[in-house]
């Protein structure tokens, strides 16, 4: 098994509050290897930016234990840090300063030499596609160039693990896509990654594992493709209609193929072996019901998470 860059041992938060507080994370454990990309999925207050904080030193555990390159953040924060680049959902860049300078003096605050940090600053432009606007403020930048400057920044100082909170969130989708390239040119230098997300096609693109969570909780852990796989489903159908009951669920539940039939706000959820005739079938089980729209995709990893929860992932 390779070696472990990030562990996480049995992490609880809780805030303090009337009450008893909040518990934002509760009894969190993972492992991601050297050299691996790991996506935390999860609708907005499921515990992942606080497992990432716990992780950066930014937020001290309840109880638990985490070791980010061997090293225990809690015990030698200071070290810790050393080894690791971070990306808030918030922007901390300099805003006084140029992209030029953010870089410059980032290096500089690690402790690395004047003329390393001025070579470093101008590799990172070139390479996040900056160089033009190198004597810049991050004032004038779009959302997507401040982001790209923002991980630019963060791993400036060569570290081994890299934290990404949400890095595409708010982002043009063309914005998001350069930074899911920028990423995984990162992971392919061999530097571990550990991002948040609540968009569903960036953890299964991004991501060699996915961990679902939700209420402070991993549901489950695996690869995109194998969580996809566990449901035993082949597609996935949403049916609309105008009028729901027992009669319409009981003849979608007998259809044949048809694993399970999950009510939804405009109708049913349909899970089934394939996608072959499944159309017209539901057409005739729906026939008297006010059959609205019909639509039939792959399962997804927000297809496990209504599995798991009974609710859309956005939620």
């Amino acid at each position: 098994m390779p070696q472990a860059a990030i562990e996480v041992e049995n992490l609880v938060k809780r805030y303090a509050g009337p009450g008893g507080g909040v518990l934002a994370v509760d009894g969190v454990n993972l492992r991601v290897a050297q050299g691996e990309l790991f996506g935390l999925l999860g609708p907005n207050g499921a515990g992942k930016s606080t497992t990432i904080g716990v992780c950066t030193t930014r937020v001290r555990p309840t109880s638990g234990r985490i070791r980010v390159g061997g090293v225990d953040v809690a015990a030698e924060p200071p070290r810790a840090r050393a080894g690791m680049g971070v990306v808030t959902q918030f922007r901390a860049l300099d805003r006084g300063a140029t992209a030029w300078e953010n870089l410059y003096f980032h290096c500089r605050y690690f402790g690395w030499p004047a003329a390393a940090s001025r070579r470093r600053a101008d590799e990172l432009l070139a390479q996040f596609q900056l160089a033009d606007r190198r004597d810049a403020t991050p004032e004038a930048f779009s959302g997507g160039m401040a982001q790209r400057l923002q991980i630019a920044r963060a791993v400036a100082h060569r570290p081994r693990v890299l934290f990404l909170d949400e890095p595409t969130a708010g982002l043009d989708p063309q914005s998001r896509m350069a930074v899911w390239d920028l990423v995984r040119g990162l992971r392919a230098e061999g530097m571990t990654v550990l991002l948040t997300t609540h968009y569903i096609e960036e953890a299964e693109r991004l991501c060699d594992q996915v961990a679902i969570v939700d209420h402070g909780k991993i549901l489950v852990c695996d690869t995109p493709a194998r969580l996809k796989q566990s449901t035993g489903a082949g597609a996935v159908a949403r049916v609309s209609v105008e009028q729901t009951g027992a009669e319409l669920e009981a003849r979608l539940r007998a259809l044949p193929g048809v694993t399970e039939v999950e009510p939804t706000a405009e109708g049913y959820r349909l899970l089934a072996h394939a996608r072959e005739g499944l159309a017209p079938a539901v057409a005739a089980a729906a026939q008297g019901f006010g059959l609205r729209d019909f639509s039939l995709h792959e399962p997804s990893l927000e297809t496990i998470f209504i599995h798991l929860t009974g609710r859309e992932l956005r939620e």
